[in-house]
């Protein structure tokens, strides 16, 4: 039998905790940043799990 790839543009957009969960940075803070207030911009920082619906496609691209 074959491997599955892993899906290199998933990898490299989400971290995998060592407990499991699935970690990516929040949308919207790239460019465009001079129109954004200050408050938008910070709330955007760090990073937010994966919404449980999306979980088992994502597990499933990164081969989990």
């Amino acid at each position: 039998m074959p491997k599955n790839k892993t899906h290199s543009g998933m990898k490299k957009r989400v971290k995998v905790t060592g407990s499991g969960k699935l970690l990516t940075e929040r949308a919207g803070k790239r460019h465009l940043l001079e129109r954004k207030s200050s408050r938008i911009t910070r709330r955007l920082t760090g990073t937010e799990t994966i919404a449980a619906v999306d979980v088992p496609r994502v597990k499933r691209m990164l081969g989990r």
